[in-house]
């Protein structure tokens, strides 16, 4: 194959993958995308059984609203046209066993009062909660579609909140979740808040979250994830680019300390001027490059930092409506009559989430629901050593679910019409994700200084290769994962010398 200078291999067609190929097709490059699996998206998928379609992923877009600063990256992709979007009123509901119930509202002035009317004692620390999340709303980010002048303005805007109020920033950046959940008085609320935010997380990320919800900036698509997969890869072949479905890539090619090509696991080698990884950081780096061009910065994440918790979903379909079931960002919680064992952990709750705010994903009449539960990788990775116990273990546990909804919802057990169960390991066997993480690195106090500096995506003693997506990009997330595949393509432009397009 006669090699072209500006021939980009990517490898991988999740978001980050695909936004590269897309920056890269506007660019002028020539480029090839390789995808280990039979559809695009990665992380962000679903899938159908038995007339539902079951969902991994999306809950919410940041960049929703197209007033957004966010919004071109996905006008620039091809995700918000034609995107429907809903904005629920509630992000999420904790339904406590004292008959109290804690609604976590969109809108911060609505969350404030409910807040206090539930605990009076806890105003301290909810009305700091609220004005946390209205240090967020001035954030935005400057749009390319933008006059100068407003470009201008919000740059300004953004800049003088932060030097405003650097001392709260910082502050709510070095508290944890836990910290957070701990400081409240009334152990409704305490529970509450340990369980909507990930115990070891940067709290400073809820108030962002809260924060976009308010100004309908974080809306859910109609359709779930597949149709806006399905988008981001039709504006990668409109544009000229490749892709090649079922296509693994084993191996790196190198020579002489450049990247020169991939070899795909049915043995076949193609070559290009430059490789992208938008794969799974640690099989890149330690698999098919063998870990000959790992130093020490690069290194260290793999060996100190938490990555996102894995997932347990328990998904299914079932013959009956939910209306009375208020609609929700991400569900709501109930405490469960006694304890039970599910896979690895003794659960005192149930987390559910019922997709009634989308009737595209159930026959009419019909809901589709999930069950997500953080989980340990190497209780899973154990049990798949054993093909027969792993398939008894999901089945169990999409046994015990339907149970314990039983409880919530009396006489919902033969309603279930089908039942899937999804657990690390299938992340993994789709997506290749390191210990079945969904996001990847973990922001904590103690790393939450790498957003202040975005990590490389070069290899020092690698010449010509490159990497985007959430293993370069704390915190992951989907306009992350476009951002990152469009920072690179931007650097790529700069190195040579050729000005940055996005048309």
């Amino acid at each position: 194959m006669k090699l072209h200078d500006n021939s980009i291999i990517i490898i991988g067609a999740g978001f980050a993958g695909l936004a590269a190929g897309i920056y890269g097709r506007m660019n002028g490059y020539n480029t090839r995308i390789f995808e280990m699996h039979n559809k695009p998206g990665g992380l962000c998928t679903s899938w159908k059984r038995n007339g539902y379609t079951f969902d991994g992923c999306i809950h919410w877009l940041v960049g929703s609203n197209p007033q957004s600063g966010l919004n071109h990256i996905w006008n620039e992709t091809g995700i918000a046209q034609g995107r429907e979007f809903v904005y629920p009123e509630e992000y999420v509901r904790f339904e406590g066993a004292d008959g109290r119930t804690v609604v976590l509202h969109a809108n911060v002035d609505t969350l404030e009062k409910h807040l206090l009317e539930l605990s009076p004692r806890d105003e301290k620390t909810i009305r700091e909660f609220a004005d946390g999340i209205r240090m967020c709303l001035s954030f935005d980010f400057p749009s390319p579609t933008d006059t100068f002048g407003v470009k201008m303005k919000k740059q300004l805007s953004t800049a003088l909140s932060f030097i405003k109020n650097k001392r709260k920033f910082d502050r709510w950046g070095k508290m944890t979740g836990k910290a957070f959940a701990d400081s409240f008085t009334d152990p409704l609320l305490r529970d509450a808040f340990m369980e909507i935010w990930i115990p070891e997380f940067s709290i400073l990320f809820m108030l962002f979250t809260f924060a976009y919800l308010h100004q309908k900036n974080a809306g859910y698509p109609i359709g779930g994830s597949k149709p806006m997969s399905e988008a981001l890869g039709n504006r990668y072949r409109e544009l000229g680019g490749e892709l090649y479905y079922n296509s693994r890539v084993s191996r790196i090619l190198t020579s002489d300390g450049r990247a020169t090509g991939i070899r795909l696991e049915n043995g076949t080698e193609h070559m290009a001027g430059r490789i992208i990884s938008a794969a799974d950081g640690y099989s890149t780096l330690f698999s098919m490059l063998d870990e000959k061009y790992v130093d020490a910065q690069t290194r260290e994440p793999y060996e100190k930092w938490p990555v996102f918790h894995p997932i347990l979903i328990v998904s299914m379909g079932v013959n009956r409506k939910f209306d009375d079931v208020p609609v929700t960002v991400s569900g709501f919680s109930f405490a469960l009559k006694e304890p039970v064992m599910i896979a690895e952990k003794l659960r005192s709750r149930l987390p559910v989430h019922i997709y009634n705010q989308d009737p595209t994903l159930a026959p009419e009449g019909k809901t589709m629901l999930n069950v997500m539960l953080d989980t340990d990788y190497e209780y899973w990775k154990k049990l798949g050593d054993d093909t027969a116990a792993y398939k008894r273990k999901k089945a169990e546990i999409g046994e015990t679910v339907v149970s314990l909804l039983e409880q919530r919802f009396p006489g919902i057990t033969p309603l279930v019409e089908v039942i899937d169960v999804a657990t690390p390991l299938t992340l993994e066997r789709y997506t290749g994700n390191w210990k079945g993480s969904f996001e990847g690195w973990l922001i904590t106090p103690d790393n939450a200084g790498v957003l202040m500096k975005p990590m490389r995506q070069t290899l020092p003693s690698l010449r010509n290769f490159y990497m985007c997506g959430q293993w370069v990009e704390p915190g992951g997330g989907l306009p992350t994962s476009i951002m990152s595949g469009r920072r690179l393509v931007k650097a790529i432009c700069r190195e040579d010398g050729i000005p940055f397009r996005t048309a």
